[in-house]
């Protein structure tokens, strides 16, 4: 293996958390943006979001990190506890991903951090970043302690990167908008890979899947038994199962992929009517940069979910439901709502990048 830097070429490494795919899919946009600055990133994660990047950025290098090792429970309303009852697991995880991350600096001479979310990977001798949207962690009646802890966290790192606007027009309201003492906070604008595009309708239905499991699964079962029903149009369905090899078939009405790269997404979802998803933020922020009309359904038990559901569902954006109250008839619900619309927000990124940039 070649570890020599490349002559005024900073490393950076960028690390992912894995769960679902929302944080590495938040990230290209970053990754494209510091090659784009003569940066050279470094990928290191574990799981699905690893090997979704390896597909994306297949010339950089990658690294993998120990698992977190996140379990689901079957019952939403099992969520936190089961969080609590993994926490000795997770901490771990974290204290052997510390001790990777020493190696990695070592070994490939790195000269600044970018993590989303991962809760280890900072360094004391190197600028590092924290990125997230959610400066107030909603867990019920605990959410003054996961706030607490979480913004505990982020004080370790030199930065924090919010990815929404700093304004009253923004898309993750209560969760990225806290004061936090001594702390720069810098808001960088809503990050998403895609590009909207003029395309003809291809298909009048999107079901597009992500998550943790086994809800995903719940989730893929329970709509692919209502849309198999569906008499409005061609219907394409994303599992978002992250394989070796992608898998396409067909079911009457319905086109099903398992997974889809970036820009077959950006394809597809531009020339889709009308998308039913999680109401994960990394889709709210992709499905806002592209004005699409939505059916939001929150994964059960997830408290940050169900408020991004509710609060755009109240501005009159998007209709939204519970997993278990879904049925076909309430996409009719869709025409009611504005939907969502691209927030543009013009971001210095060589002023932010300066960071990395000091000696």
């Amino acid at each position: 293996m070649n570890t020599k830097q490349t002559i005024d070429r900073k490393r950076i490494l960028i690390a992912p958390l894995n769960w679902g795919l929302g944080h590495a899919t938040r990230c290209i946009p970053i990754i494209n943006t510091l090659i784009a600055h003569n940066f050279e990133p470094i990928i290191a994660s574990d799981g699905s979001a690893l090997s979704l990047l390896r597909k994306e950025f297949r010339t950089l290098q990658t690294i993998e990190l120990p698992s977190y090792e996140i379990e689901y429970p079957k019952k939403g309303k099992y969520f936190k506890l089961k969080l609590i009852k993994n926490t000795p697991k997770m901490i771990r995880a974290i204290k052997a991903e510390k001790k990777a991350v020493a190696s990695i600096i070592k070994a490939y001479q790195i000269d600044g951090i970018i993590s989303d979310n991962r809760l280890g990977v900072h360094n004391k001798k190197l600028p590092c970043v924290f990125i997230t949207h959610q400066l107030q962690v909603l867990s019920g009646n605990t959410t003054w302690l996961s706030t607490k802890l979480h913004q505990k966290i982020i004080k370790q790192f030199q930065e924090c990167w919010v990815p929404d606007n700093l304004g009253d027009l923004n898309l993750s309201g209560k969760l990225g908008h806290k004061h936090m003492h001594e702390m720069p906070l810098k808001y960088i604008g809503p990050l998403s890979r895609f590009t909207k595009e003029d395309k003809s309708i291809k298909y009048e239905v999107m079901v597009l899947l992500s998550g943790p499991e086994p809800q995903r699964t719940f989730l893929e079962t329970k709509l692919f038994e209502e849309f198999k029903t569906y008499n409005g149009g061609k219907v394409i369905f994303i599992k978002g199962v992250i394989e070796d090899t992608q898998h396409i078939s067909e079911v009457g009405h319905i086109t099903i992929y398992n997974f889809m790269t970036s820009e077959e997404l950006n394809n597809a979802i531009n020339e889709s009517n009308l998308i039913v998803a999680r109401s994960g933020y990394t889709t709210i922020m992709d499905l806002s940069k592209l004005s699409k009309k939505v059916f939001f359904i929150p994964t059960p038990g997830q408290f940050e979910q169900g408020y991004l559901a509710k609060r755009l569902t109240k501005l009159g954006y998007v209709p939204s439901c519970e997993q278990n109250d879904f049925t076909i008839e309430k996409l009719n619900e869709i025409s009611k709502y504005k939907g969502l619309n691209e927030m543009n927000y013009e971001v210095n990124y060589k002023k932010l990048f300066s960071l990395f940039k000091s000696e």
